[in-house]
Protein backbone atom coordinates (compact mmCIF):
# COMPACT_ATOMS: atom_id res chain seq x y z
CA UNK A 1 0.00 0.00 0.00
CA UNK A 2 2.69 2.28 0.97
CA UNK A 3 4.53 1.81 -1.94
CA UNK A 4 1.50 2.52 -4.68
CA UNK A 5 0.95 5.81 -2.65
CA UNK A 6 4.61 6.67 -3.12
CA UNK A 7 4.09 5.64 -6.77
CA UNK A 8 0.86 7.78 -7.22
CA UNK A 9 2.53 11.12 -5.89
CA UNK A 10 5.50 10.84 -7.88
CA UNK A 11 3.11 10.50 -10.93
CA UNK A 12 1.21 13.55 -9.43
CA UNK A 13 4.32 15.64 -8.74
CA UNK A 14 5.36 14.76 -12.63
CA UNK A 15 1.68 15.57 -13.68
CA UNK A 16 2.05 18.72 -11.61
CA UNK A 17 5.65 19.83 -12.86
CA UNK A 18 4.43 19.08 -16.87
CA UNK A 19 1.56 21.83 -16.34
CA UNK A 20 3.88 24.30 -14.71
CA UNK A 21 6.31 23.55 -17.73
CA UNK A 22 2.86 24.20 -20.10
CA UNK A 23 1.79 27.41 -18.15
CA UNK A 24 5.10 29.06 -18.32
CA UNK A 25 6.07 27.81 -21.58
CA UNK A 26 6.27 32.33 -22.74
CA UNK A 27 6.73 32.13 -26.50
CA UNK A 28 4.86 28.48 -27.08
CA UNK A 29 7.27 26.28 -27.86
CA UNK A 30 5.06 23.54 -27.18
CA UNK A 31 2.51 24.52 -29.15
CA UNK A 32 3.90 22.99 -32.63
CA UNK A 33 6.33 20.47 -31.19
CA UNK A 34 4.81 17.45 -32.08
CA UNK A 35 3.61 19.39 -35.54
CA UNK A 36 6.89 20.22 -36.26
CA UNK A 37 8.19 16.91 -35.55
CA UNK A 38 5.83 15.23 -37.82
CA UNK A 39 6.66 17.40 -40.71
CA UNK A 40 6.82 14.53 -43.76
CA UNK A 41 8.76 17.27 -45.57
CA UNK A 42 10.03 20.64 -45.80
CA UNK A 43 7.23 22.87 -46.77
CA UNK A 44 7.23 25.37 -49.69
CA UNK A 45 6.06 28.28 -47.14
CA UNK A 46 5.54 28.70 -43.87
CA UNK A 47 3.27 31.32 -42.09
CA UNK A 48 4.56 33.29 -39.13
CA UNK A 49 2.17 34.77 -37.27
CA UNK A 50 -0.43 35.34 -34.38
CA UNK A 51 -4.22 34.64 -34.50
CA UNK A 52 -4.85 36.07 -37.88
CA UNK A 53 -3.05 33.40 -39.06
CA UNK A 54 -3.62 31.07 -36.61
CA UNK A 55 -7.20 31.48 -37.32
CA UNK A 56 -6.31 31.30 -40.99
CA UNK A 57 -5.79 27.51 -41.22
CA UNK A 58 -9.09 26.95 -39.23
CA UNK A 59 -11.31 28.93 -42.02
CA UNK A 60 -9.56 27.69 -44.61
CA UNK A 61 -7.35 24.79 -44.47
CA UNK A 62 -7.21 23.37 -47.93
CA UNK A 63 -5.42 26.96 -48.98
CA UNK A 64 -2.57 25.16 -46.73
CA UNK A 65 -2.77 22.06 -47.79
CA UNK A 66 -2.84 21.77 -51.45
CA UNK A 67 -0.29 24.56 -51.71
CA UNK A 68 2.60 22.92 -49.48
CA UNK A 69 2.28 25.35 -47.10
CA UNK A 70 2.20 25.45 -43.19
CA UNK A 71 0.75 27.83 -40.58
CA UNK A 72 2.49 28.28 -37.31
CA UNK A 73 0.16 31.33 -35.71
CA UNK A 74 -0.55 31.48 -32.35
CA UNK A 75 -3.31 33.34 -30.73
CA UNK A 76 -2.35 36.48 -28.95
CA UNK A 77 1.27 36.43 -29.54
CA UNK A 78 3.36 39.39 -30.25
CA UNK A 79 6.43 39.93 -32.47
CA UNK A 80 8.65 39.17 -29.28
CA UNK A 81 7.16 35.48 -28.89
CA UNK A 82 7.34 35.19 -32.26
CA UNK A 83 10.82 36.06 -32.56
CA UNK A 84 12.17 33.26 -29.99
CA UNK A 85 10.47 30.55 -31.39
CA UNK A 86 11.32 31.40 -34.83
CA UNK A 87 14.28 28.64 -34.90
CA UNK A 88 12.07 25.78 -34.06
CA UNK A 89 8.84 26.76 -36.36
CA UNK A 90 10.41 28.25 -39.18
CA UNK A 91 14.14 27.53 -39.59
CA UNK A 92 14.38 24.21 -38.56
CA UNK A 93 11.01 23.25 -40.88
CA UNK A 94 13.24 24.75 -43.59
CA UNK A 95 11.13 26.11 -45.86
CA UNK A 96 11.71 27.53 -48.80
CA UNK A 97 9.80 31.33 -47.87
CA UNK A 98 8.58 32.35 -44.36
CA UNK A 99 5.46 34.97 -44.77
CA UNK A 100 5.92 37.34 -41.30
CA UNK A 101 2.79 38.77 -40.39
CA UNK A 102 2.75 40.32 -36.79
CA UNK A 103 2.76 43.39 -34.45
CA UNK A 104 -0.77 43.45 -33.99
CA UNK A 105 -0.93 42.59 -30.34
CA UNK A 106 2.05 44.43 -29.51
CA UNK A 107 0.07 47.35 -30.38
CA UNK A 108 -3.11 46.28 -28.42
CA UNK A 109 -0.14 45.80 -25.05
CA UNK A 110 -0.84 41.83 -24.56
CA UNK A 111 2.67 42.08 -22.89
CA UNK A 112 2.73 45.63 -21.71
CA UNK A 113 3.49 48.18 -23.25
CA UNK A 114 6.34 48.26 -26.39
CA UNK A 115 7.69 50.79 -28.84
CA UNK A 116 6.76 50.98 -32.64
CA UNK A 117 10.48 50.88 -33.48
CA UNK A 118 10.90 47.64 -30.98
CA UNK A 119 8.53 45.75 -32.44
CA UNK A 120 9.52 46.94 -36.09
CA UNK A 121 13.20 45.81 -34.74
CA UNK A 122 11.34 42.32 -33.54
CA UNK A 123 10.54 41.85 -37.32
CA UNK A 124 13.58 43.07 -38.69
CA UNK A 125 15.23 40.38 -37.14
CA UNK A 126 12.98 37.60 -38.17
CA UNK A 127 14.01 38.51 -41.59
CA UNK A 128 17.68 38.56 -40.51
CA UNK A 129 17.64 34.83 -39.41
CA UNK A 130 15.29 33.97 -42.09
CA UNK A 131 18.01 35.37 -44.78
CA UNK A 132 20.46 33.75 -43.10
CA UNK A 133 19.57 30.53 -43.59
CA UNK A 134 18.74 30.43 -46.90
CA UNK A 135 15.28 31.28 -46.55
CA UNK A 136 12.84 34.17 -48.42
CA UNK A 137 10.99 36.04 -46.54
CA UNK A 138 7.96 38.07 -47.35
CA UNK A 139 6.49 40.59 -45.17
CA UNK A 140 3.12 41.50 -44.34
CA UNK A 141 1.24 44.99 -43.05
CA UNK A 142 -0.71 44.90 -40.23
CA UNK A 143 -4.55 44.49 -40.98
CA UNK A 144 -6.80 47.69 -40.30
CA UNK A 145 -8.32 47.84 -36.34
CA UNK A 146 -9.62 50.51 -34.84
CA UNK A 147 -10.27 48.99 -31.63
CA UNK A 148 -9.32 46.23 -29.60
CA UNK A 149 -12.21 44.62 -28.02
CA UNK A 150 -9.46 43.15 -25.11
CA UNK A 151 -8.04 46.54 -24.85
CA UNK A 152 -10.17 49.25 -25.43
CA UNK A 153 -8.73 52.49 -25.92
CA UNK A 154 -5.83 52.04 -27.03
CA UNK A 155 -6.52 53.95 -30.43
CA UNK A 156 -4.47 51.33 -32.78
CA UNK A 157 -5.60 52.46 -35.96
CA UNK A 158 -3.17 55.16 -36.70
CA UNK A 159 0.14 53.32 -34.73
CA UNK A 160 -0.90 50.48 -36.68
CA UNK A 161 -0.75 52.34 -39.95
CA UNK A 162 2.64 54.28 -38.95
CA UNK A 163 4.26 50.66 -38.00
CA UNK A 164 3.06 49.17 -41.95
CA UNK A 165 4.68 52.26 -43.26
CA UNK A 166 7.89 51.69 -41.52
CA UNK A 167 7.16 48.15 -42.72
CA UNK A 168 7.03 49.11 -46.62
CA UNK A 169 10.12 51.09 -46.59
CA UNK A 170 12.24 48.71 -44.93
CA UNK A 171 10.95 46.45 -47.73
CA UNK A 172 11.68 48.79 -50.68
CA UNK A 173 15.44 49.44 -48.88
CA UNK A 174 16.19 45.38 -48.58
CA UNK A 175 14.28 44.19 -51.79
CA UNK A 176 11.91 42.28 -49.78
CA UNK A 177 8.29 41.12 -51.08
CA UNK A 178 5.69 43.17 -49.15
CA UNK A 179 1.70 42.07 -49.06
CA UNK A 180 -0.52 45.02 -48.71
CA UNK A 181 -3.37 43.56 -46.43
CA UNK A 182 -4.30 47.23 -45.05
CA UNK A 183 -5.11 48.96 -47.91
CA UNK A 184 -8.27 46.87 -49.54
CA UNK A 185 -9.56 45.99 -46.42
CA UNK A 186 -9.19 49.39 -44.36
CA UNK A 187 -12.07 51.87 -43.94
CA UNK A 188 -11.58 55.51 -43.76
CA UNK A 189 -11.17 56.12 -40.02
CA UNK A 190 -8.87 52.71 -39.71
CA UNK A 191 -11.01 50.19 -39.14
CA UNK A 192 -11.51 46.87 -41.36
CA UNK A 193 -14.23 46.85 -43.56
CA UNK A 194 -17.29 45.29 -41.52
CA UNK A 195 -17.67 42.53 -44.41
CA UNK A 196 -14.04 41.37 -43.63
CA UNK A 197 -14.65 40.67 -40.11
CA UNK A 198 -16.91 39.66 -37.25
CA UNK A 199 -15.15 41.55 -34.49
CA UNK A 200 -13.17 44.47 -35.85
CA UNK A 201 -9.59 42.65 -35.78
CA UNK A 202 -9.63 38.94 -37.19
CA UNK A 203 -10.71 38.02 -40.81
CA UNK A 204 -13.92 36.59 -41.53
CA UNK A 205 -14.15 34.01 -44.13
CA UNK A 206 -14.55 36.67 -46.76
CA UNK A 207 -11.43 38.81 -45.40
CA UNK A 208 -8.94 35.47 -45.77
CA UNK A 209 -10.42 35.49 -49.68
CA UNK A 210 -8.87 38.81 -49.78
CA UNK A 211 -5.37 38.10 -48.46
CA UNK A 212 -5.25 34.94 -50.44
CA UNK A 213 -5.79 36.45 -53.49
CA UNK A 214 -2.82 39.07 -52.55
CA UNK A 215 -0.53 37.06 -51.31
CA UNK A 216 -0.54 33.60 -53.35
CA UNK A 217 0.85 35.55 -56.37
CA UNK A 218 3.37 37.06 -54.37
CA UNK A 219 4.55 33.60 -52.69
CA UNK A 220 4.65 32.24 -56.60
CA UNK A 221 7.15 34.54 -57.43
CA UNK A 222 8.90 34.18 -54.20
CA UNK A 223 9.11 30.13 -55.05
CA UNK A 224 10.25 30.74 -58.68
CA UNK A 225 13.14 33.09 -57.41
CA UNK A 226 14.53 30.94 -54.61
CA UNK A 227 14.14 27.56 -56.55
CA UNK A 228 16.12 29.49 -59.39
CA UNK A 229 19.20 30.26 -57.11
CA UNK A 230 18.94 27.19 -55.81
CA UNK A 231 19.11 25.41 -59.20
CA UNK A 232 22.45 27.68 -60.38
Amino acid sequence: MKKLLTVVAVLAGIAICADAHAQNDWAGFSRFEQANREQPSAPKAVFMGNSITEGWIGKHPGFFSSNGYVSRGISGQTTSQMLVRFRADVIDLHPQVVVICGGTNDIAQNNGYISLPHIFGNIVSMVELARANGIAPILCSLLPARDFGWHKGLEPAPKIIELNRMIRAYAAQEKIPYVDYHTPMAEPDGGMIAAYTGDGVHPTEAGYDVMEAIVQPVIGAALKHTGSKRHK
